[in-house]
């Protein structure tokens, strides 16, 4: 599993303190996009939907693009294709098919969507995202763990190795069962300046928890009738 430490990160001191590490720059808040390029091994770019989700305000996909044209050159940098949260699998598809940066981008599966669109894209591309969604807001909650399981479940039943799922937002779960490729989030970002804490203390706690690397299928609850 790799961890994307999410920016900003202050002070500058505080970042280079991170230097090799990987990290994920969101187009909301882009100023540490530079830096991470310099010290980074990995970079993802994030679309900045969810930013976009919770404060109402309107994306610029257009914009987005042309920010990722100026980083994608770098072999180890990717990015998140545009989504939408909470609208329909048609929407989703017809950004897909406007994006222009080919396999550098990583498509976004809701966990709200079909589990068949999530088999879907693992089949067309080399790299898939898990969104939560309002109904799987708590990430290991028994809600999300249930869904979760039963997407393991069916992508295990289809292939020999899983796919590499980047679990967005997603990093409590380093260490725990669920065999993803990739997660990030802002845990570092927010939290390095608390006592005890110290940027390369926190990385170094979340860099060294992994995952398994099969995913053994789990029985399925199944719902009551009402």
């Amino acid at each position: 599993m790799i961890h994307y430490h999410g920016t900003p990160i202050t002070p500058i001191s505080a970042i280079m303190e991170l230097a090799g590490r990987c990290f994920c720059v969101s187009h909301a808040a882009p100023q540490d996009v530079a830096r991470v390029h310099m010290i980074g091994q990995s970079v993802m770019l994030d679309n900045g939907a969810f930013s976009a989700w919770k404060s109402g305000k309107q994306t610029n996909w257009n914009g987005y693009y042309q920010w990722c044209d100026q980083w994608l050159d770098y072999p180890t940098t990717w990015a998140v294709i545009p989504d939408v949260i909470d609208a329909g699998t048609q929407e989703q598809d017809a950004l897909l098919r406007e994006w222009p940066h080919g396999h550098k981008g990583a498509p976004v599966w809701h966990m709200d969507e079909p589990i068949y669109r999530l088999l879907q894209l693992c089949d067309e591309w080399p790299r898939v995202c898990v969104g939560s969604t309002a109904e799987y807001a708590i990430v290991l909650s028994d809600a999300w763990c249930h869904r979760m399981d039963e997407a393991f479940n069916e992508l295990a039943s289809r292939h020999k190795r899983m796919p590499w799922l980047h679990m967005l937002r997603g990093m409590q779960l380093s260490g725990k069962q669920y065999p993803f490729g990739s997660v990030d989030s802002t845990d570092l970002a927010r939290n390095h300046h608390l006592p005890h804490q110290t940027p390369r203390k926190m990385a170094d706690r979340w860099d060294g928890a992994q995952c398994p690397a099969r995913w053994e299928t789990r029985p399925q609850q199944m719902d009551l009738p009402v």
